[in-house]
């Protein structure tokens, strides 16, 4: 079923196979062969569903690409697409009809790359030219589509998976989830472009042939509220959401309709993307009356198709208490009684799924024991073949056999815990601060707008070590509010909960702070776009 505002279309397995039959056939029409890398850039639906799963059929590589909006600038886009269509040599880009006549200058291709409009009905399968009826002859070890990374632009890496990894990963988590065809249904509002919407919210149900209730990403963000009714009217079981949504949900719906909604349907709602907050999970349990249970976690990346790991169903998420200053300055976990003073919260993301593998290595690469914060590197069955065309990337991110993922985590009793990216870590003082743990006490003020906050270190010379600069969007009803007092209200939190000094708070309007093509706070864009405007607090300026 896909759900766009009041419109809904259901299809049944039987005929979604007409749609993507249509598809397969268009597309051999057009003498897309396999092997070859096709893009899809269509909206969120049935359509886009079929025309993936056409590809598939094919033999054909898809790659699902970010759908331009109106906040894309047609520029950056046009370039962005004309990096992945030529590292992809791809054969086709495919749009729909609903495809805005003002975008199609984002589309530069080059001159072998064809622009092909998908998403025919099932009345079009007739009129095609099917090239017989034989599907394409499809090995275990050729590619089966391609995932890009969830940046600003969505476009940086090609993740080249092959059908075997993806049919092992759905077998793992189908098997750790106990899903149930006769009984399970899964919601999703998540985009088919990122790996939690792609795998976990479509092949895997397709493949067990359970339903899919869908809606758009755009509309989720525009009413969150919706994600609620869609749930309550379905009756939907499992479902997947990153860390914010679960403190976003609750604080964009009126507390006064908070009653009006019975999600008891719900077996599984599984945090997965960002590093775990129990705080997060706990203010959505209460809201809307979640039975024990029912929220668990998860820690997966498109590197690897999706999960490495899957809270015990039973048991659920493992949350400890763990001593500040150990974990800052020696990056060990030194566990202490609850309401310990300095003490930091840390959620468990699960355990290995079967044929998972995962390593905690230190900087200079050698395997760290329980307890010890370090990089995590993971091999599995499900890995990926690596970045597509771009062996120099696959070289650094796979060393002797083990992904290093770039996040930093740490194993305790066998529950892996994520602490943040390797990438973001600040250091002040000779101490590590992970900037997560400053977001979430800024989030926590309500004149800041939830998960729109990005906390950066930046490099004070006279000082030799970095500052901590803070960048918040505010609710619009607090703008007019006195800037000074909300600014010393949030260096107050931040002393007070971490114990360290922020050099520089930026407050900005709404909208102002970048985000991820997956819908996050895009570090490394925002912090770029900062340093921009504030020359001064650059030292190489």
């Amino acid at each position: 079923m896909w759900i766009d505002d009041d419109d809904e279309e259901t299809v049944t397995f039987g005929e979604f196979r007409s749609l993507a039959r249509a598809e397969f056939a268009a597309l051999a029409n057009e003498d897309v062969e396999p092997g070859d890398r096709v893009v899809l850039i269509m909206p969120q639906g049935i359509p886009a569903m079929a025309t993936f799963v056409g590809a598939m059929m094919l033999s054909a590589v898809p790659a699902f690409l970010a759908y331009p909006n109106f906040k894309v600038e047609p520029s950056k886009y046009r370039s962005g697409l004309a990096g992945v269509t030529a590292n992809l040599s791809a054969k086709a880009v495919l749009i729909d009809e609903s495809f805005p006549d003002e975008m199609l200058e984002c589309v530069s291709l080059a001159s072998e790359t064809k622009l092909l409009r998908a998403g025919h009905k099932r009345d079009d399968l007739q009129q095609l030219n099917n090239r017989g009826e034989a599907y394409a002859q499809i090995r275990p070890d050729s590619l089966a589509f391609i995932q890009h990374s969830a940046g600003t632009t969505g476009l940086q890496k090609g993740v080249a998976l092959t059908h075997a990894a993806v049919l092992r990963q759905v077998d793992h988590l189908s098997e750790a989830l106990k899903i149930d065809g006769s009984s399970d249904r899964v919601y999703n509002w998540l985009p088919l472009y990122h790996d939690m919407g792609l795998i976990a919210a479509f092949m895997l149900p397709m493949a067990c042939h359970i339903p899919i209730v869908m809606q758009s990403p755009l509309n989720w963000v525009m009413q969150p509220e919706s994600m609620l009714q869609v749930v309550s009217e379905s009756k939907c079981t499992v479902a997947w959401m990153p860390n914010f949504a679960f403190q976003f949900v609750p604080r964009r719906t009126p507390q006064s309709r908070w009653a009006d909604y019975d999600l008891s349907s719900l077996r599984l709602l599984i945090n997965c993307s960002e590093p775990v907050r129990a705080s997060s999970m706990s203010e959505f349990r209460k809201a809307f009356r979640i039975g024990e249970g029912v929220l668990q976690s998860s820690y997966a990346m498109a590197e690897n198709v999706f999960a490495v790991t899957q809270s015990n169903l039973e048991r659920g998420p493992v949350t400890i208490l763990a001593d500040g200053q150990q974990f800052r300055s020696v990056h060990r976990i030194v566990e202490v009684p609850a309401e310990t003073p300095g003490s930091l919260s840390f959620t468990s993301s699960g355990r290995l799924l079967p044929n998972q593998r995962v390593q905690i290595l230190s900087d200079s690469g050698e395997t760290l024991g329980d307890a010890c914060v370090g990089e995590i590197a993971i091999q599995s069955d499900c890995l990926f073949e690596g970045y597509y065309n771009r062996p120099d990337l696959t070289t650094q991110a796979i060393v002797d056999g083990w992904y290093r993922t770039g996040d930093l985590g740490f194993l305790l009793d066998g529950e892996l815990f994520i602490v943040g990216r390797k990438k973001d870590l600040l250091i002040i003082g000779g101490e590590n601060i992970y900037p997560q743990d400053i977001e979430e006490i800024v989030s926590a003020h309500p004149a800041i707008h939830d998960g729109r906050v990005i906390a950066m270190g930046v490099y004070n010379p006279s000082l030799g070590t970095e500052d901590v600069v803070i960048a918040a969007e505010v609710e619009n009803e607090y703008l007019l509010s006195d800037a000074a007092k909300l600014e010393q209200e949030i260096r107050s939190r931040v002393v007070a909960g971490l114990g360290i000094a922020v050099r520089r708070i930026l407050l900005r309007p709404p909208k102002w702070i970048v985000k991820s093509t997956a819908g996050k706070a895009a570090r490394s864009a925002t912090r770029e776009k900062l340093l921009r405007e504030h020359p001064e607090l650059n030292p190489e300026a």
